[in-house]
């Protein structure tokens, strides 16, 4: 790939439902999510089908700011499909039941040529096909550089809300969401997750976000963001 075509890729869309985005519990790491997120930026609005998405692994790299590809990563990138395939989650489908997503039917690899096909699994259709309501688009380019999971996980969050600008959340449930309930203590929920990630998103994104916790009964109990656009670094003001 030229210069223009790793740029064009990078400025492609991420759209998703937003139960998908709001509703979900999962952990994936931050190479994870960029596999993800880019099979996902290479849907058609005009797809009805998931297709079996193919992909040069020198390009993928040099598009996600990875390593240029050796026997070590071409392993590493192995393992990582290979979790993506093992993982599943819970998705809230309606009428108080949940159904178990998963995120890949399959993978085909070609260290010859280096060439790697991913086809995302039917599970997930109804998250990422036809979306005509009730979704959230941004450029993946906005997240390829985000070195933390939380912020990837954060940002889509706070962008299916940036039409509200704001949006209230339980710290417990913002900890599940995040798969951080191991962070009992809000001081190390904040110290180690909540304000590195914004940091990121304020700086690489195209918002730009604040936050003020509430206690009670001595303890931080709700958590409220303000979410303001900016572009190339500067708020724009309403």
């Amino acid at each position: 790939m030229n210069t223009k075509e790793i740029e064009a890729a990078r400025n492609q869309s991420v759209v998703k439902h937003n139960d998908l985005i709001q509703k979900s519990r999962y952990n994936l790491s931050v190479q994870e999510q960029k596999i993800i997120l880019y099979l996902i930026s290479k849907i058609r609005p005009e797809d009805t089908e998931f297709h079996l998405y193919e992909f040069n692994i020198k390009d993928f790299c040099e598009i996600c700011g990875i390593d240029e590809p050796s026997g070590k990563h071409y392993l590493a990138l192995k393992e990582t499909i290979l979790n993506l395939k093992r993982k599943c989650f819970w998705i809230p489908i309606g009428d108080g039941q949940e159904a178990t997503v998963s995120w890949i039917d399959k993978a085909i690899i070609n260290k010859k040529i280096g060439i790697i096909k991913i086809k995302l699994d039917n599970d997930m259709k109804p998250f990422l096909l036809e979306l005509q309501k009730n979704f959230t688009s941004y450029e993946l380019d906005y997240i390829l550089v985000m070195k933390s999971k939380y912020s990837i996980r954060l940002y889509e969050l706070f962008k299916s809300h940036e039409f509200m600008s704001k949006c209230t959340y339980d710290i417990e449930h913002l900890k599940l969401l995040l798969s951080v309930t191991t962070y009992e203590n809000f001081k190390d929920f904040r110290n180690r997750v909540l304000e590195p990630a914004l940091r990121e998103i304020n700086i690489y994104s195209d918002i730009f976000v604040t936050y003020t916790a509430t206690k009670k009964d001595r303890k931080y109990d709700k958590i409220t963001f303000e979410i303001k656009e900016q572009r190339e670094g500067f708020l724009i003001l309403k």
